[in-house]
C-alpha cells in the first residue's frame, strides 16, 4: 500500500522551533521520517547538534537535518536566523512554532518578570518567527505554518493562568495569521496537545494523584505520547490541508470534549 499523494511532503523544507527535546524534537523527527529537510532550532547549539544527530539516525540514510541556534524572542535575531536558514538550507515550506515554556505559580504570586518571560517565549516568539517566515512565504505564494497551541488554549486549572493566557492568545494569533496571509497561499493552523508525557512533565506523570486525575479526566484513559502528535502535524503540513486554515486540531484523548 502506498501513501496517498495528498499526504506526501517529501522534499519540503521545515523549521521547528524549540526542537532540541520533547514535543518539538518528536515533531521534527516525524517530519524527517516523512522525507522533509528539517532545521532544528533552539538556544543551545550543543543540545541542537545532539538532537540533530539523533533525528538523522532515527530517520535512516539520506535524512537531512540542520540546526539554527537563535533566540526566538529577539526580533533582530529571528530576522538574521531565518535569513541564514534560507540561504544555507533553502526556502522554508513549513514552519512549526513550538518554542514554549511553563511556569507554575498561584496568580497572586506570579511576578512581573515571570509574566513577561512566559509571554515572550510562548506568544511573542510565534509572532516574530511567523512574521519573518511569512514575509518570504507570501512572496513565493505558498507555505504552511503550524502553531503549537495547547489544551489550555480552551480550558485552565489553578496555578497555570499565565500559561493558559499565552496559549489562548496563540489560538487567536493563529486565526489572525490565517485572516491576513490566506490570500497569499499560506495555511496557518494550530495543533493543541493535551497532557503529553515528556521530560518536562515527568514530575506530573510520577505524581500519583495528578496522574490519576489526568487518566480519569481523559476519555482515552491515559497520558498522551509525543508520537501521538506527529500524524496531526503531517496532515496540517501536507497538501491534504490546503483548504484548512485558522483551525486548532486538539490531540488530547478527548479531554476538551467532556465535563
Amino acid at each position: 500500500m502506498t501513501t496517498h499523494p495528498l499526504f506526501d511532503i517529501a522534499g519540503r523544507t521545515a523549521l521547528v522551533t524549540g526542537s532540541s527535546r520533547g514535543i518539538g524534537h518528536a515533531l521534527a523527527r516525524g517530519l524527517v521520517e516523512a522525507g522533509c529537510t528539517v532545521v532544528l532550532n533552539g538556544r543551545d547549539p550543543r543540545g541542537l547538534e545532539e538532537a540533530a544527530k539523533a533525528a538523522a539516525e532515527l530517520a535512516g540514510a539520506g535524512a537531512e537535518v540542520h540546526t539554527a541556534a537563535f533566540d526566538v524572542t529577539d526580533g533582530p535575531a529571528v530576522a538574521a536566523g531565518i535569513a541564514d536558514v534560507e540561504e544555507r538550507v533553502g526556502p522554508l515550506d513549513i514552519l512549526v512554532n513550538n518554542a514554549g515554556m511553563q511556569n507554575r505559580a498561584p496568580l497572586l504570586e506570579f511576578t512581573d518578570d515571570a509574566w513577561r518571560q512566559i509571554l515572550d517565549t510562548n506568544l511573542t516568539s510565534a509572532f516574530l518567527v511567523g512574521r519573518e517566515a511569512a514575509r518570504r512565504m507570501t512572496a513565493r505564494g505558498h507555505g504552511k505554518i503550524v502553531n503549537i497551541c495547547s489544551l489550555q488554549s480552551e480550558v485552565v486549572r489553578p496555578g497555570i493562568a499565565p500559561y493558559a493566557a499565552t496559549k489562548g492568545a496563540l489560538k487567536m494569533l493563529t486565526k489572525g495569521m490565517c485572516a491576513d496571509w490566506g490570500r497569499y497561499g499560506i495555511q496557518v493552523n494550530g495543533l493543541g496537545p493535551g497532557y503529553i508525557e515528556t521530560e518536562l512533565t515527568r514530575p506530573l506523570v510520577e505524581d500519583e494523584e495528578f496522574s490519576a486525575w489526568v487518566k480519569g479526566r481523559t476519555p482515552a484513559g491515559r497520558w498522551g505520547r509525543t508520537e501521538d502528535l506527529v500524524g496531526a502535524l503531517l496532515y496540517l503540513a501536507s497538501p491534504a490541508a490546503d483548504f484548512v486554515s485558522g483551525q486548532i486540531l486538539y490531540v488530547d484523548g478527548g479531554m476538551t470534549s467532556v465535563l
